[in-house]
């Protein structure tokens, strides 16, 4: 198992059970203590844990990764009013990418009203349903893993893929925002997805509601400075609106 594995499934097991000891995870894992310890002094580092006496439990900023469907329901009108935003910064025939997220599910339903003619990179299912009865949309969607909790697409073969790609704009979802880590997400397979799609692109774009703001989830993405801009809704606090804005970061909520 690679390190990432490993540190994935630590987190996991302290969603599950709040603290974890070193012990247990010398057992399951069959690593050394050293090993461990690195995992561990590395959450730490990354913001997700705290170190306690001979183990570990969960950093209360952390962000906690739910399903997609569970998702759904969640900052529904936050969403709306960001896709609605996100129009702003799509022109008619131009190419753009949505990764998997129920945010852009929400960008997808504006952009049906908004615009007749547009090539479309997705691996979310959803979005591809929601787009394909739109006759002058080329959905283009990778062949890869069906990742069943996400209902996306992932894997080597769906990275490559996307990698052949020139595309315009790059519409990605977050589930943390932070000036220390940058931005970030779960699922190895997602990020590596975002990853190469932004890497196609000439531009990215943040589409996150005001609650994914200085929190730290458990895979960095990229600098803040990677992407164009932020996209956010109107709940976003004036005092973490200044934060960013004074380091440079552009969010636009209005």
């Amino acid at each position: 198992m690679f390190a990432k594995e490993r540190q994935e499934t630590i987190i996991e097991l302290l969603k599950r059970n709040k603290s974890v000891k070193v012990s247990q995870l010398t057992k399951r894992f069959q690593v050394s203590l050293e090993t461990i310890r690195r995992d561990l002094e590395f959450l730490e580092k990354e913001g997700l844990i705290k170190r306690v006496h001979g183990g570990a439990v969960l950093e209360e900023t952390t962000s906690h990764e739910t399903t997609f469907i569970e998702r759904e329901t969640i900052h529904i009108e936050e969403k709306k009013e960001i896709a609605k935003i996100a129009t702003r910064f799509v022109t008619e025939g131009q190419s753009i990418a949505l990764d998997v997220s129920t945010t852009n599910t929400e960008f997808a339903k504006v952009l049906k009203e908004s615009f007749t003619r547009l090539t479309i990179v997705t691996n979310s299912l959803p979005i591809a349903n929601i787009l394909a009865e739109m006759p002058n949309y080329t959905i283009i969607l990778p062949g890869g893993v069906l990742r069943n909790q996400e209902l996306c697409i992932v894997g080597e073969m769906a990275e490559a893929f996307v990698s052949q790609f020139h595309i315009d704009t790059f519409f990605m979802s977050m589930s943390g925002i932070s000036l220390s880590a940058g931005l970030t997400d779960y699922g190895i397979g997602e990020v590596q997805m975002k990853s190469k799609m932004l890497h196609a692109s000439q531009k990215g774009i943040v589409l996150a509601d005001s609650s994914k703001f200085d929190v730290k989830s458990f895979l960095k993405v990229c600098d803040l400075e990677r992407v164009e801009c932020i996209i956010t809704d109107s709940k976003l606090k004036q005092s973490i609106f200044e934060k960013y804005e004074k380091a440079g970061i552009e969010i636009i909520n209005d």
